[in-house]
């Protein structure tokens, strides 16, 4: 082991001096190897960002929520639109028929949206999502608030005029005011604010996040707004993701029933949940992902054909210096190493270059698409130097460290 680790050490020592000699030509050869990083890089805190954007939607979704709705969440390539277009409106009554029936659902709570402008004093946001739900929505969803209370079962059935709105919202109209007990006009009805959700976090800016919401009570949301023409979801709790299956099957029971379906008729709701959507969505995420180490494998492996370019010139170049080492007792190790080591430090240079480039076109990317990039990801971006540089610098070395003593001295 000490005679490998002083090999190593020599073999270090001879690769940086080389390279420190022919400089330019090192930072050359680099540059192929620093577009593949860049490109590892960049594609990896894409997939990485889509995949955090996914699971956090997912999460929103709730592992063991049931969503009664009138369209699939995701349609298939016979997906029949005039079907579904055709089924009557799912009524809101709906959410108390299951909690009364049902084994394992916990709670119930009919939701219905619409996208409205939200104004306090002179400030206008537009194109705020605007939820009408029962008080039953903290049992089926996850709400924190940061101040406040969320409206009680008393507050909807007088249909009171009383809202909760996202973080994002409270901090653009009150930026320096406390929002409690304030009026705000949602779509000119005046409402006031008795709570306020908690933070996100990333995606704050999407419009479908909590953060760019307002909670409002369903018999007030039916009262300005109307649910004759506005499809309404009815969203149910279930004991636990274990019993989802059971769960949705019992469901389909108690919907038929309380719609009237006879024995012969299709049914004229659909179960959504994340798990259906989770496997509808698995092929494109793993198109995506293909797709991604295809172009990154092309890149490396342009970057790694200058590399080894490159080490053959190096070879061709010290052919008598070579020569010389083996004549005094170089091992063919010692020599394999030496151009192994030089063939990784060119690409490491070059993945540094890289990766320092990559943290500006990260930021680029995330002005349009999610992107993250972490610890892991530049470790897999070193990663991948070292292996471009001993596969693609392994056949010059090897032709080094097998060249003939004699012949190699006699090379001009």
């Amino acid at each position: 082991m000490r005679t490998l680790a002083l090999e190593v050490w020599e073999g270090l020592l001879i690769a940086l001096r080389a390279i420190r000699v022919n400089k330019m030509r090192a930072v050359l050869t680099t540059l192929g190897i620093i577009i593949g990083i860049v490109s590892v890089t960049a594609m990896a805190t894409v997939i990485n960002g889509i995949e955090q954007d996914f699971e956090q939607d997912m999460a929103e979704l709730g592992a063991d929520v049931i969503y009664v709705e009138k369209w699939p969440w995701v349609g298939g390539p016979g997906m029949k639109w005039w079907e579904y277009i055709n089924r009557p409106e799912i009524e809101p009554e709906l959410a108390d028929v299951v909690v009364e029936r049902s084994r394992f659902a916990t709670a119930a709570v009919p939701v219905v949206d619409t996208n409205r402008p939200v104004k306090f004093e002179g400030k206008t946001i537009s194109g705020i999502e605007v939820k009408g739900v029962t008080a039953e929505y903290p049992r089926v969803h996850v709400v924190n608030l940061e101040r406040g209370y969320f409206f009680s079962e008393l507050d909807n059935r007088s249909a009171r005029s009383v809202a909760v709105i996202g973080a994002g919202i409270a901090e653009e109209l009150f930026p320096v005011r406390d929002p409690l007990g304030k009026p705000i006009r949602v779509a000119g009805h005046r409402f006031q604010v008795i709570g306020v959700m908690e933070r996100e976090g990333s995606g704050a800016d999407d419009p479908q996040s909590a953060d760019q919401q307002v909670f409002i009570p369903f018999e007030a949301f039916q009262r300005l707004f109307g649910t004759a023409r506005r499809s309404v979801s009815v969203q149910i709790k279930v004991t636990s993701p274990e019993v989802m299956p059971i769960a949705k099957d019992e469901l389909t029971g108690i919907l038929r029933v309380a719609r009237g379906l006879g024995a012969l008729e299709d049914n004229d709701f659909e179960i959504n949940e994340q798990q259906s959507l989770r496997e509808q969505l698995a092929p494109v995420k793993l198109a995506i992902y293909l797709i991604g180490i295809f172009l990154t494998a092309l890149a490396l492996v342009v970057g790694g054909i200058g590399v080894m370019n490159i080490m053959f010139v190096s070879v061709r170049e010290r052919t008598r210096e070579i020569g010389i080492r083996k004549a005094v007792g170089a091992k063919r190790r010692t020599i394999l190493l030496q151009f192994l080591i030089e063939a990784i430090i060119i690409c490491l240079i070059g993945g540094i270059i890289g990766v320092l480039l990559s943290l500006p076109v990260a930021a680029l990317i995330r002005m349009v698409l999610p992107a993250y990039v972490d610890v892991g990801t530049i470790a897999l971006a070193f990663g991948i130097c070292i292996l471009v540089g001993v596969f693609f610098g392994l056949v010059p070395a090897w032709r080094a460290a097998n060249s003939e003593p004699i012949e190699a001295l006699r090379y001009e």
